[in-house]
């Protein structure tokens, strides 16, 4: 289902806040759009209609972000590129 990737988009936008405030839709022309719903409100629009790509990533930058765990190994990595890029660049 070509839709899956724009609802599992959502649902991670829906855990971040701990809330089920948002939902999409879907136009008949196969766009996408967020929907917020509040108590005692109807269903208000937060994004104009847009391709799943551009909905996705529109929807990743919602809400609270998760912090990236580092491990030292990343860190030793990270530092070793820095190193390896510097030499390559002299």
């Amino acid at each position: 289902m070509r839709s899956t990737r724009a609802a599992t988009a959502v649902e991670r936008l829906n855990a971040r806040t701990g809330t089920n405030q948002y939902a999409m839709s879907r136009t008949a022309d196969g766009r996408f759009y967020l929907l917020q719903k509040m108590a005692d409100k109807p269903a208000e629009k937060i994004s104009e209609g847009l391709d799943q790509d551009a909905f996705v990533a529109f929807v990743n930058a919602q809400g609270p972000q998760q912090v990236r765990r580092v491990s030292k190994l990343d860190v030793a990595f990270e530092k070793q590129l820095q190193k390896n890029k510097q030499d390559v660049d002299k």
